[in-house]
């Protein structure tokens, strides 16, 4: 006779399954963090965040004592999904050299699809830029990813990643991509407000602070119609 699963063993296998539920919600973000970009930015993580993902970012880590692709590569680790948007490469003012972290943690992601081991395998990522075929120019190993572009326009970038969520997912039902961005639009006019009664400016928020209000908001307002 089998014996029972000892307790230790239990707990061993809830933590796994824990894990394993966080990785399926993890989205890894990879973009710009400058403040041209910030609007683009939010849009993405709100949207993430109203489909019912958890967004993760290098943002989200302060141990100065972790080099930072070691940040990186334990963030998509642990993410099934990923968005990256290589947009941003042009010449840096000061050194006259391209930005190219965005196309390299692409890189990282794609090589941990291809050659992770397990649920890695299932990894899927969003490819994202301001127009059409512009990533030929500067890095044309990719053209058989699926690039999607945004235009730089808020609205269209929530539609593009509301709808990839859903496709990767097999046709899960989320809000439509006009629904989220009304309501992005809402939560972005309010934000100043709920910041001011945490006693903070909005150029003071970190990446979780802006996480856990809009997760928040999102809880609060979630069968609010939009006025």
């Amino acid at each position: 006779m089998r014996s029972p699963p000892s307790a230790k063993s239990s707990t061993r296998a809830e933590r796994a399954g824990l894990e394993q539920s966080a990785y399926d919600v993890g989205v890894f973000i990879n973009c710009r963090f400058d403040e041209s970009y910030q609007p683009l930015f939010d849009a993405i993580v709100f949207s993430a965040l109203d489909c019912g993902f958890d967004p993760r970012c290098a943002k989200q880590i302060y141990d100065s004592g972790q080099v930072r692709i070691d940040k990186i590569m334990k963030l998509i680790e642990g993410c099934r999904y990923g968005i990256h948007d290589i947009s941003r490469t042009e010449l840096d003012r000061q050194n006259g050299l391209p930005r190219f972290n965005m196309p390299f943690e692409l890189g990282i992601f794609l090589g941990a699809q291809r050659f992770g081991a397990g649920r890695h395998r299932n990894k899927s990522c969003l490819v994202l830029d301001r127009e059409p075929y512009r990533y030929q120019k500067f890095i044309s190993d990719i053209a058989g990813q699926d690039v999607s572009s945004h235009d730089g326009k808020t609205g269209k970038l929530i539609g593009i990643v509301r709808d990839w969520l859903s496709t990767v997912t097999g046709g899960k039902l989320l809000p439509g991509g006009a629904r989220i961005a009304a309501r992005f639009s809402q939560f972005t006019a309010e934000l100043p407000a709920i910041a001011e009664a945490f006693h903070l400016k909005q150029d003071e928020l970190t990446f979780s602070n802006y996480a856990n209000f809009a997760s928040e908001w999102l809880r609060v307002t979630a069968g609010d119609s939009l006025t």
